[in-house]
């Protein structure tokens, strides 16, 4: 079974920086997009940043300049590297990818379960 694990949220100073991951495990054919996104307490999800295969990145205006995506494929692994973090940062984030299982061939999004980052002095 296809699963993410995400790890790397805490606590930090604003002006300061954290390392998100995200591995997926799991019999798995070929992974595509990985994104992140994020949701803070009465607001809805929001897409923050995403990662093609090819190596194409995108990001969400809020953090354009001081988020940078990038992935491990070897390890399967996605993280964003967040600088000049903000407390308008502070939220759940959450891993998203296109995955396609081995057992299926058939391509579905599969989500972490979600690490929480505060951005607090």
């Amino acid at each position: 079974q296809v699963q993410l694990v995400e790890s790397g949220g805490g606590l930090v100073q604003p002006g300061g920086s954290l390392r998100l991951s995200c591995a997926a495990s799991g019999s798995i054919f070929i992974i595509n997009d990985m994104r992140w996104y994020r949701q803070a307490p009465g607001q809805q999800r929001e897409w923050v940043a995403s990662i093609s295969r090819g190596g194409s990145t995108n990001y969400a205006d809020s953090v354009k300049g001081r988020f940078t995506i990038s992935r491990d494929y070897a390890r399967k692994t996605v993280y964003p590297q967040m600088n000049s973090l903000k407390p308008e940062d502070t939220a759940a984030y959450y891993c998203n990818a296109d995955i396609t299982p081995t057992s299926s061939l058939r391509r579905s999004a599969y989500w972490g379960q979600g690490t929480q980052v505060t951005v607090s002095s």
